[in-house]
């Protein structure tokens, strides 16, 4: 098992202490095999349960003295088992939430009584035994690298002579090695599905990063080398005891900003070793998060790496300076199409007229494949050459000179920042952009131009401009006065915000932040706060390279400072640009650390949920990216998060509460949420008074309700009647859209449609169905179309008036609504009185032209609607006659390459071939070679759809003949021998019909249907039963009639 947790199980590298196991897939799975090995060893192994650890078991545990009953001692103070050890000690002790177990046996119990805890009680034992074979065996028998010989010891002693207690440590050893290989092995496929690196590709990027390294400045690195010169055959160069681990070989690389890295490469990729040890030998314990290659190794820990190779672009591409302005994106690692536009005046006069200048030939050269997945060789967009005018171009001269003052005035050994780099980091930040990544709902801003000249200027912006020559060349204190001189005025107003940009004083706040004088770096970040909130200045303040030194700031012992830079990156972090610029320069770590405070629930400063609050609303504008979701979680963020959501303070709910509803968009923040038991306390902060919380926490719940279990969590915690109430608050649209869908996912369950019944929520949805805007209507929709699953649910959307407004809403143009409106019309034609008034609206025949609809989604749900249509319409043959060319249309997507637009159409076809006249114009359309093009299908869905189609398309002419012509019999004989028995009713009802034709009664009977149809004959399902004997007797009539013709 030691082994196991070792080298299987994920666990974070980040935050103080030892190290926690992530919640991933991979984790859960390890974890319940533990589980059922520990809650069966009792039954399986009795002897081994009743041994004796060396040393308890001991963790910190969410358990209740109250859980406990026989076989216990409860108290106030502790709870401790009857049965002892030989010296009188408890088996288990459970003392001021601490639990010490004993044995095996008491382990099972442990797991037993935990129930629906027990995921977390083994998941909290094992953070706090890392292996536990040495508190079970002793410390002889713990896990090493390399031979393990612990059990060859342990036979030298049974062997030598009979030891009871020898003897049952070797049973135990072995039972617990036998566990460790099944974990090894089940997590063996998902990690053998991970790209692994091999000795040519290592060697190959190597080779290719010593090109750029040296001792010049615009060089990648120093240098790179390996720490062994000699290779092996196979082209590793690790020693051959460490290949067996993986080790390809060893490098020690030297950045331009950084200390000597030394990193393994290992065919799981590349991470930091420990280094070299005392007696030059390395210690190969992995210190870092494991990376695909050595370039994303770098980015994430050199900048100065980033902003070199973006520097050797073009030499790196042989690129001719006339196709300077040649454009790529990159397929891999981008998830982007386009780079965001050089934004601002006073960078763009820094670049050289003859580069602003120049223009692209048109050609596209290609970047060579080496490094296609490294996110570095995107080219940059032509940079506009503005007319800027002459007082702007003193004024930033000016900015210039200041900034070599402060450096003077403030410390010799003060860092400030240089405004003649801008332009070399913004060509770096234009990079990185593309591998950046946004929810699926965000759109990235687009700064827009200001038009300067066209307004008079406020008396607000002459005044800042008045002061900022104070806060450029005065001493400190000057400075410290001129900046809450600034504060005076309207931070909000948009004015006042570009004045700083336009007078050059936002370059001198930033440099400020670089300075040793804490009252400077206060001031200056207060009012960075405030006009961050202007999209041209976020992006100015990102360009200037701010947001690197509110990062390192975030090392800072002042609290209040801390605060001031962690929601300073809160307003700037609102593009993708910004939030790669925090998760490269270590920003996620840092502000994750934030969270690390004293428990909840004990007392605690004002100022430490300040800084909590701080950092979660950093965390919640970065969490938009999809990589910094990922950084939050190995950074060890989930369970900060679920503390602070026990919390009772809005201020700081609101931004958690945020950064998790962002975040559960991601499969693993989503089990997180589960396990860590947020949802109680998402579904209690329902009834918050604040209007954002409660947004926040339904569209928390709309994103997690797509697993059962998370739904039955939110019933099981009264969930449900909260949301129910508020669906009243109609004036918020931003809220009632996040309510509307948490109601749609919860109501997937039936058992939570009964509740919302009893709330008489669905009256309240059907009001809701007009006069709302496309997000809050797609939700709704999509709740009455899941409450439809009760027949009594279809009256009341009835008597409410709900039929009109969903079969005018068939008229709308949003694809995600209409595949919600085919599906609540659907749902509600199978009530027959429904169907009279979706009849008499023409809601047939606007289903039926959705068909036309070029989005597979939707013609999937409109075909499916039409089936309770048809089957429930008056006179359904004629009224589907009366649709122009509307069976050459439903024929015609039997061509589909969706399946689910087949299947659905099979189920139509099916319905409609039920009429004799509908059945003979499908015919003349081509249903029959169609169909039976379909047959050779392994979808069970469609397997049954299909053959329920065969069977009524069977009823006219010459179509059985020709089923069998297009060779349709065969598969269906096939669909006999699935174990789903809808499948197995529909084939046997389409063979029972295709039997009717004699050649198709030969092609069964080659294809052994008849041992198939007997077993089938047996049947409780009577239309099966029937279907098979009536199949197997016409079989039987071809063979006497054959026989009979054959002998006379």
């Amino acid at each position: 098992m030691g082994a196991a947790l070792e080298r299987a199980a994920q666990w974070t590298a980040a935050g103080s202490g030892t190290g926690t196991l992530e919640i991933t897939p991979l984790n859960e799975s390890l974890l319940n095999q533990i589980i059922k090995f520990a809650e069966e060893f009792s039954t399986k192994h009795p002897e081994e349960a009743a041994f004796v650890f060396r040393e308890p078991l001991e963790w910190k545990t969410q358990l209740d003295s109250s859980v406990f009953g026989k076989g216990y001692v409860v108290n106030e103070a502790a709870v401790q088992s009857e049965a002892t050890s030989r010296d009188g000690q408890p088996l288990l002790l459970l003392s001021a939430s601490t639990l010490r177990v004993r044995s095996f046996d008491q382990l099972s119990r442990v797991t037993q009584i935990a129930m629906e805890k027990k995921l977390k009680e083994a998941q909290a034992c094992l953070e706090a035994n890392r292996d536990p074979i040495v508190k079970i065996l002793g410390p002889e028998y713990a896990t090493v690298e390399g031979e393990d010989t612990s059990i060859l010891h342990l036979f030298d002693k049974v062997k030598r002579g009979y030891d009871p207690e020898t003897e049952m440590k070797m049973k135990i050893i072995l039972l617990l090695h036998q566990l460790d290989l099944q974990l090894l092995n089940s997590s063996l496929k998902q990690i053998s599905q991970d790209v692994r690196l091999n000795p040519a590709a290592v060697n190959s990027e190597v080779n290719l990063l010593k090109n750029f390294s040296g001792k010049g400045e615009d060089t990648v690195l120093e240098s790179l080398e390996y720490t062994s010169d000699y290779v092996f055959a196979n082209g590793c160069r690790a020693p051959p005891w460490r290949q067996v681990h993986g080790d390809i070989c060893y490098l020690v690389i030297k950045p331009h900003d950084t200390d000597p890295l030394y990193i393994t490469c290992n065919t799981a990729g590349v991470f930091l070793n420990g280094g070299l040890l005392k007696g030059k030998e390395l210690d190969y314990e992995r210190k870092s998060d494991v990376y695909k290659d050595i370039v994303t190794f770098l980015r994430e820990r050199s900048p100065r790496f980033v902003e070199n190779m973006a520097k050797q672009e073009y030499s790196f591409f042989k690129e001719p300076a006339y196709e300077k302005n040649s454009q790529y994106v990159e397929g891999a690692d981008a998830e982007v199409s386009g780079q965001s536009q050089n934004l601002y005046d006073s960078t763009e006069k820094k670049v050289k007229s003859s580069a602003a200048g120049r223009r692209s030939t048109g050609k596209k050269l290609q970047p060579t494949m080496q490094w296609k997945n490294t996110g570095l060789s995107a080219s940059q967009r032509p940079k506009s050459s503005d007319k800027a005018s002459k007082k702007d171009t003193e004024e930033e001269g000016r900015s210039s000179t200041v900034s070599s003052k402060m450096k003077k005035k403030f410390s010799a050994n003060a860092k400030s920042l240089k405004i003649n780099r801008a332009s070399g980091r913004k060509t770096s930040s234009s990079l990185e952009d593309v591998s950046d990544s946004s929810s699926d709902a965000e759109e990235d801003e687009q700064p827009i131009r200001r038009q300067e000249g066209t307004t008079d200027l406020s008396p607000e912006y002459w005044g800042i401009q008045k002061l900022s020559k104070y806060v450029k060349a005065g001493d400190p204190t000057a400075t410290v006065i001129a900046l809450c001189s600034m504060r005076d005025f309207n931070m909000a107003q948009e004015s006042c915000q570009l004045a700083f940009k336009d007078t050059g004083c936002l370059e001198v706040l930033i440099n400020l932040l670089d300075t040793e004088e804490t009252n400077c770096q206060t001031g200056s970040l207060k009012i960075l706060k405030e006009i961050s909130q202007n999209i041209l200045i976020r992006h100015a303040i990102a360009d200037l390279g701010g947001l690197e030194i509110m990062v390192k700031i975030l090392d800072s012992p002042d609290k209040d400072l801390k605060c001031l830079a962690a929601e300073t990156i809160a307003h700037v972090a609102r593009f993708k640009r910004a939030r790669k610029t925090v998760r490269q320069y270590g920003g996620i770590r840092k502000l994750v650390g934030l969270l690390e405070c004293v428990s909840v629930g004990t007392p605690y400063q004002a100022k430490d949920t300040e800084i909590a609050r701080c950092g979660a609303l950093a965390l919640w504008s970065c969490s938009k990216s999809t990589k910094n979701k990922k950084a939050i979680r190995k950074a060890g963020g989930i369970p900060l998060l679920a503390t602070w959501l026990k919390c009772s303070d809005a201020n700081i709910l609101i931004p958690v509460v945020g950064t998790l509803q962002e975040c559960a968009s991601e499969p693993s923040y989503r089990l997180a949420i589960k396990t860590e038991g947020m949802i109680e306390n998402l579904v209690k902060n329902l009834s918050s008074e604040h209007e954002e919380l409660q947004m926040h926490c339904a569209s928390a719940i709309f994103k997690c309700a797509e697993d059962k279990q998370i739904r039955d969590l939110v019933r099981q915690h009264g969930g449900l009647q909260p949301l129910s109430v508020l669906l009243d608050n109609s004036e918020n649209k931003k809220l009632l859209a996040a309510v509307t869908g948490a109601i749609w996912k919860c109501a997937i369950s039936i058992e939570n449609v009964s509740k919302f019944r009893e709330y008489q929520t669905i009256e309240t949805l059907v009001g809701l169905l007009t006069d709302q805007p496309e997000e809050v209507l797609i939700n709704v929709v999509g709740a009455l179309g899941e409450c439809c699953q009760e027949k009594i649910n279809r009256s009341t959307i009835r008597r409410c008036g709900g039929i009109p407004p969903l079969v005018k809403l068939l008229t709308a143009t949003d694809q995600a609504l209409l595949v919600n409106v085919n599906k609540a019309v659907g749902a509600c034609a199978t009530e027959t009185e429904n169907m009279m008034i979706i009849d008499s609206l023409d809601g047939v025949r606007l289903l039926w032209s959705l068909l036309k609809n070029p989005n597979p989604d939707v013609q999937a749900s409109a075909a499916w609607a039409l089936c309770p249509c048809v089957e429930n319409a008056k006179d359904s043959g004629e009224m589907v006659r009366s649709f122009v060319g509307g069976l050459e249309l439903i024929v015609s997507l039997l061509k589909s390459k969706n399946k689910e637009v087949l299947t659905s159409v099979c189920a139509a076809i099916a319905n409609i071939a039920k009429d004799e006249e509908n059945l003979a114009v499908m015919t003349d359309h081509g249903v029959v070679p169609l169909l039976s093009k379909l047959a050779n299908t392994n979808d069970n869905k469609l397997k049954r759809h299909l053959a329920e189609a065969v069977c009524n398309c069977c009823m006219w002419g010459s179509n059985r003949a020709a089923f069998g012509e297009y060779k349709a019999v065969g598969p269906l004989v096939r669909y006999m021998k699935t174990n789903d028995p809808s499948v197995q009713r529909a084939a046997a009802l389409a063979l029972y019909q295709l039997s009717e034709e004699a050649s198709n009664c030969i092609i069964m009977h080659e294809g052994g249907v008849v041992k198939l149809l007997l077993v089938m004959v047996g049947s409780t399902d009577d239309p099966l039963q029937e279907a098979a004997a009536g199949c197997v007797a016409n079989i039987r009539r071809l063979a006497l009639a054959t026989e009979k013709a054959k002998y006379g």
